[in-house]
């Protein structure tokens, strides 16, 4: 039998139950079939007997195997154990030889077995080998019947200690591949805080410099009187740096593991849109919002992150729509209206690869293409 199967047997109550009511079951029957059998005892004594072997049996009915005996379970084992030795020597022709055999088995194998198991297991080899040789004269029959319930005592007692080994192997297995899941969960959080530091230390610091660089920049061509066309320009770039200043900060945020998007944060994309291009941008919510995993979250507030910035970059001033609706899969929409239908894409972007590849990376699917007066982005992700 597989260790699986075994704890399972074990797990389940009905095949233990039955296992230890089968010699009460067997005293019944052999009392009802012993009408026509030789009784070295009185049958009231025998019948007394067997009503104490069915009692105590009833007594041994709760405990389990690996649980420590109590006291009175005990106490209910050495009762059965010495009725039943005696009931055995009083119906020679039976089957009762199991009742020792079965009392020593059930003594050993129980955990910290004590003393008054180790006197069960003395009582049951006494019973099987002296009423054999009361009744037979056998000495060799009687040695067999000790030999036997000896063999039976030491397969009990080896079949315990596997389990406990086996039991100890589990839990440091499982201990053990709870300190490999913590190491690589160490090792991953160590080599995250090394990303966002440098990230912080390099990249945003640059941004940083960039964006009050080309702040200078501004307020020294506004003071020279140059075109409005290059202050334009470099307000835009301006504002691209301080963009990308705060999304360092942000993934700098995510590799810490610090607060995640969440819906506002979609509509705060939006806004910037709206107050950077000038142009009309609306933030939709469809269906009842709900709690979403932080990968999914980080999926739509990138999708529209990198939506918004095609808009800018192929139909700047174009008026967007963003629709994100909650039903049985979660549908995020993006759409621009420039008032024309858009050229073929142009080939070697990766801002379209990256959509679908986060999409993919969730279980959800990505669809992309122009429509009559603009460009339309949908994500689809299943809940």
């Amino acid at each position: 039998m597989s260790t699986t199967t075994w704890d399972l047997v074990k797990a389940s109550p009905v095949p233990g139950l039955v296992l230890r009511a089968l010699p009460g079951v067997l005293v019944v029957i052999s009392l009802l079939t012993s009408s026509g059998q030789r009784h070295r005892l009185p049958l009231p004594i025998v019948v007394a007997l067997g009503v104490v072997v069915v009692l105590s049996n009833v007594l041994l009915l709760g405990p389990r195997y690996g649980e420590p005996l109590a006291r009175q379970t005990s106490i209910a084992l050495l009762v059965f154990v010495t009725a039943g030795s005696i009931l055995y020597f009083a119906l020679p022709e039976s089957v009762l030889i199991v009742l020792p055999y079965w009392a020593a088995r059930v003594a050993v194998r129980y955990h910290q077995a004590g003393r008054a198991e180790l006197v069960v297991v003395a009582l049951g080899l006494l019973g099987a080998g002296v009423p054999i040789y009361i009744n037979t004269h056998s000495t060799p029959a009687a040695l067999g019947a000790v030999l036997g319930l000896t063999a039976l005592v030491l397969a009990s007692i080896n079949r315990q200690r596997r389990e406990e080994q086996l039991e100890g192997m589990e839990v440091s297995l499982a201990r053990k591949q709870a300190a490999i899941e913590e190491h690589s969960r160490a090792a991953a959080l160590a080599e995250r805080a090394r990303i966002a530091r440098d990230v912080h230390d390099v990249l945003a610091h640059s941004l940083a410099g960039l964006s009050l660089s080309l702040q200078g920049a501004r307020l020294m061509l506004v003071r020279d009187g140059a075109s409005s066309e290059a202050i334009e320009q470099v307000t835009r770039a301006q504002g691209l740096a301080a963009e990308g200043l705060a999304e360092a900060r942000r993934a700098v945020a995510a590799l810490r593991e610090d607060a995640v998007p969440d819906v506002r944060a979609l509509g705060d994309l939006v806004t910037s849109y709206r107050l950077e291009s000038r142009a009309t941008a609306d933030f939709e919510v469809e269906g009842e919002a709900r709690a979403l995993p932080a990968e999914v979250m980080s999926t739509l507030y990138r999708t529209v992150q990198e939506a918004l910035a095609n808009t800018r970059k192929h139909a700047p001033g174009a008026p967007v729509l963003v629709r994100l609706c909650f039903a049985d899969e979660i549908r995020l929409t993006i759409e621009d209206r420039p008032g024309r239908r858009p050229g073929r894409p142009t080939p070697g972007g990766y801002g379209l690869l990256g959509m679908r590849e986060r999409a993919d990376l969730i279980g959800g699917s990505l669809e992309t293409g122009p429509t009559s007066d603009g460009w339309r982005v949908e994500l689809k992700v299943p809940v």
